[in-house]
This record gives C-alpha cells, structure tokens and sequence, in this order.
C-alpha cells in the first residue's frame, strides 16, 4: 500500500512567519546533513521523511554536499519524494545549498556564479525536481565579489529554478551587505541559516538584530550540538553514536566531547528533568525562544528520536528562574 500522510499533520506542528515575507515554515524542520547518505540504510530514512511529513513538518533541507557521499543524500531525497511525496508537492518546502567542495577543479567551490547555477542544476537532477523552494549559498568567499554571488542569487530565482534565496554562516556585517545587494536587484534575501545552540552562540552578537532589521528569516542548526546536548554522552561514547561513527562531513568526534562539557550537560541535564523534559527536548525549546528565529533544524538518526524531538512543541515557554539557572549555567562552565 502506498503512503497516505496523516490526515492532522497541520494540527500537530506550530508554523512561524519567515522574516517579513509571505513564507510559513515549521517551528522544526528536517535537516539530511547525515543520516541519509548512500552509506545510510534506506528504509529508516524513509520512515523519519514519513514519520515527520505526518508530524507536519513541511521543510526539508538540503545541500549538494550531503551524505555521505556527497550528492547522496539528494539522491535519497529524490528517491523518497518521488514514491511518497510528489503528489503533495505544493505542500512542501525543499531547499538545497552550494558553497563548499562539491567537485575536483577551480569550479566546484565556493561562491562563483559558474559553481552555483552548475551545482544547483546538480542537485535538481538527483532529486528529480523542476526547482527547489529555497537554494542558499553555503558560506562567505572571500575571493569572489559579493555583487558576483548575490547575481547569481538573483538569476537562479529569475531562471525559476527556486522560488527564495538564502545565505549561511554569514556575518553580521556580510549579512547586511548581501541584502542590501539582493534588495536592489528585486530578490530579496529570505532566510539565513547559523549554527546555533547553548555551547554556540554566535548569532545573538549582532547578526539577529540584522536579520530582524532587514527581515530576514533564521533557521538555525545544530541546535543539539549533533547530540553533545543530549544525556547521550554522559556515561562514556556509545559505539552507535555519531562521535564514534568516525563518519567526517563535519559531524562530531569523541575528541570533542571533554569533561568539561560533560559537566555543564550533567548541570543541563538536571534543569531539563526540572522542566519535565529530556535535554535535547529543552535544548531545542531554548534554540526556538527568540522570535527571531523562524525554524530549528532537527538532525535525527531514528524515527523514536524524531518522537521524542517534538515532544519539545509542548513546552516551548520558560521562567524567567529556568532561563536564569541556564545562563548561569552555560556562564560557570567551559564550553
């Protein structure tokens, strides 16, 4: 029998407004940087794109060096979209992204219009689509003019190959420049996606009061800091776990997770118990308590961890103690 999606799924998630444009997304959206490369097993990242579309989460996030390896994702995405999903197509929000290494050569890097137009006609390809919702350039280049990977920004939507532009991993003072650049050009800059969390905290000097003054959408990730936020660590490294995966790509490694940490988790953790939740579902509770911040990127490896990951809707709110214990917390601790 083929999917059919829960018949509630718009009354099981919470939607945010992106910036000031006309775009809704979920308060959490699916994130494939891991968990759904060719390496991955297929069928469990079929149930969590299932699993989350009946939970309403309409976004799903993309980029051209996902997997691994790279580009495999996409292609589990467009394998998984075109059994299950097509059919919902307007119902959904898929976006994709450029900006790091994606082949050998001087242009498959980086922020070139060369690069970007070729990588995103890449990525339509794996997964099948006619466009994407939104393609974002991945990171700053510090060699290619701005005014160079804006324009090819502006000329991907022109050409209908996305409907919104973003950035990531911008600056503060990049973000505006970008935007400003956009604007005249008559796309405006929709969303940037940071990195963002209790340990990583980079947004809150200056780029969110740009983003909320250009309105401009948040979408932040590794707001679990790819399972350090979690009770997962806190009696030694797991050999399922993603830190002893070994797997590259930017994901965590056991060298990373210090005694030092731990014992600011172990401090979290308690506080979280407090609340009546787990700590990564008061990890991405913290990670949504801005209004500025449009969605929270899940990354999840299992169907019951995208469970346990929106039970996290039910509780969004803090007291002013909890968010003190938290600061003081997060202040007396090296992380």
């Amino acid at each position: 029998m083929s999917y059919q999606p829960s018949q509630e799924r718009y009354n099981r998630m919470k939607y945010k407004r992106c910036g000031r444009s006309g775009l809704l997304l979920p308060a959490f959206s699916l994130g494939l940087w891991h968990n759904f490369g060719k390496e991955d097993d297929y069928v469990n990242a079929q149930t969590i794109i299932r699993k989350a579309f009946d939970a309403g989460i309409t976004h799903f996030d993309l980029a051209n060096n996902y997997g691994p390896p790279p580009g495999s994702a996409e292609i589990t995405f467009g394998k998984i979209f075109k059994s299950d999903l097509s059919q919902y197509r307007d119902e959904i929000i898929v976006s994709t992204k450029a900006g790091w290494k994606m082949w050998d050569g001087p242009y498959g890097d980086f922020g070139s219009k060369k690069y970007l137009v070729a990588s995103l006609d890449q990525s339509l390809k794996r997964m099948g689509l006619d466009y994407v919702d939104i393609f974002y350039h991945h990171r700053p280049d510090p060699s290619t003019p701005l005014e160079e990977t804006m324009g090819a920004l502006d000329l991907i939507v022109r050409q209908g190959k996305a409907l919104y532009v973003g950035i990531s991993s911008y600056s503060a003072e990049e973000t505006k420049a970008a935007a400003k650049l956009l604007k005249e050009m008559g796309t405006p800059c929709l969303i940037h996606q940071p990195r963002y969390s209790m340990f990583d905290r980079w947004i809150e000097d200056g780029l969110l009061d740009v983003l909320e003054e250009e309105g401009i959408g948040c979408i932040v990730f590794s707001p679990l800091e790819q399972g350090l936020l979690t009770d997962k660590y806190l009696n030694g490294v797991p050999q399922s776990s993603r830190a002893a995966s070994g797997r590259g790509n930017g994901a965590l490694e056991a060298s990373q997770i210090t005694k030092d940490k731990l014992e600011v988790v172990e401090k979290l953790n308690n506080i979280a118990k407090g609340r009546g939740q787990t700590l990564a579902q008061m990890a991405l509770s913290w990670a949504c308590r801005d209004s500025r911040v449009s969605s929270v990127l899940l990354g999840v490896s299992r169907p019951e961890q995208l469970d346990n990951s929106l039970e996290a809707l039910q509780k969004l709110d803090f007291s002013n103690d909890e968010l003190q214990r938290i600061e003081s917390t997060l202040l007396n601790g090296k992380v």
